[in-house]
């Protein structure tokens, strides 16, 4: 039996195409195992949450549905790519959240260390420096 409680900053959730939840620990390897372990993640989604002091060193784009981005702490800015044009929208008190729309480039500035919680539909994630 797994355990009862857990923290989303330690043990991630997989929410499989069934919508089963599954918790999984974080570790260095761990989108790695998620495509191992879950089917090359069709149809899955990644509930995680991330401490950020610094800026994304990428952009990221997930063709296979939207992302929420919801801050729990500190601010951040998203910075979305939208028909060749930056967007930039400031989540800055607890609980705001970004919906980035399905196959939509994004990355985010950090003016403070910030907490971030996103769910995620992992499949197909793609990535590209800033």
């Amino acid at each position: 039996m797994s355990k009862p409680v857990l923290n989303i900053q330690q043990d991630f959730v997989v929410l499989d195409a069934d919508k089963q939840a599954t918790p999984v620990e974080f570790n260095p390897q761990l989108f790695a195992d998620l495509d191992t372990n879950f089917n090359g993640f069709k149809g899955c989604e990644l509930i995680a949450s991330f401490n950020f002091e610094a800026d994304w060193p990428t952009w990221e784009m997930h063709p296979n549905g939207d992302e929420v981005v919801m801050l729990l702490s500190g601010e951040a800015e998203l910075v979305l790519q939208l028909n060749g044009a930056e967007q930039s929208h400031t989540l800055r008190a607890t609980g705001d959240y970004m919906l980035v729309p399905k196959g939509v480039w994004h990355t985010a500035r950090i003016s403070q260390p910030t907490i971030m919680l996103f769910i995620t539909p992992g499949e197909g994630t793609q990535q590209k420096p800033v």
